[in-house]
């Protein structure tokens, strides 16, 4: 599977602003690829202010999702803020090339910016089955927690959607790579850069990591289309010839 990374700039509660630079970056490469992920919130940064940005499931940045994934005949998945029966969602999109989508809302909201006042926090894990690969959505925080992201359903992908500020990011680069060798999976992260209006700095280090924690795109600082290629047969060779995953303890929550 040939996946892309977009990593940018947000501009402040702006949908329009940002839905105009992201079609530019994706309609700008000329590489088919089969899944493009964007950052967390990309439509308005990460804001505690979702009055000022939610749209509904009918509104008009799921629409552009869509026609964009017809357009390129590929998925994109991205996480932005909507309102639903009363309540605020930071919710990950995953748009297929026809059209169709699959959902998840944030588990783990980030009490340190009070996230959890603002947003209703998501129940449950999906997995999404695509192109062959059984990929593991999830956004920012929720790489802190091991236990939700734990590998059971034998998924082939973990997907790290993010506004992850500068001082912290010596601990995104550490639990990609755990979360990648701990769960014998491939793991990409997708982070913003630049300054939001709460004054916090991004660095990016968007990234894709293997099941045995090498980098197959190291983490990158400016904004750009980053480019990565997954083997699964690959994949499926290492955990048949180490096991690892077969030795996991087992218990519920």
């Amino acid at each position: 599977m040939k996946i892309a990374l977009i990593q940018m700039h947000l501009i402040w509660e702006n949908p329009t602003e940002n839905r105009s630079h992201l079609a530019q970056k994706i309609t700008g490469f000329m590489e088919d690829v089969d899944l493009i992920v964007l950052p967390e919130m990309f439509s308005s940064g990460f804001t505690m202010n979702p009055k000022n940005v939610a749209e509904t499931m009918d509104g008009e940045t799921i629409s552009w999702l869509q026609h964009l994934a017809k357009a390129k005949n590929c998925a994109i998945t991205g996480s932005l803020v909507i309102e639903e029966n009363g309540n605020f969602y930071n919710r990950l999109i995953f748009v297929f090339p026809n059209g169709d989508l699959k959902t998840y809302d944030k588990r783990h909201l980030f009490t340190l910016a009070g996230e959890d006042k603002v947003y209703t926090a998501g129940k449950e894990k999906i997995i999404i089955e695509y192109k062959g690969f059984k990929i593991c959505p999830l956004i920012c925080y929720d790489l802190r927690f091991p236990v939700f992201a734990r590998n059971v359903e034998n998924y082939d992908l973990l997907i790290y959607v993010a506004n992850w500020p500068k001082p912290r990011i010596n601990a995104w680069d550490i639990l990609l790579k755990a979360r990648a060798v701990e769960n014998m999976s491939y793991a990409i992260g997708v982070n913003r850069i630049g300054m939001d209006k709460n004054n916090l700095e991004y660095v990016g280090h968007s990234q894709a990591v293997d099941f045995l924690g090498n980098y197959l795109v190291e983490p990158q600082q400016s904004e750009g289309v980053f480019i990565v290629e997954l083997d699964k047969e690959k994949l499926l060779e290492t955990r048949s010839k180490l096991a690892f995953l077969e030795d996991r303890d087992h218990f519920t929550i």
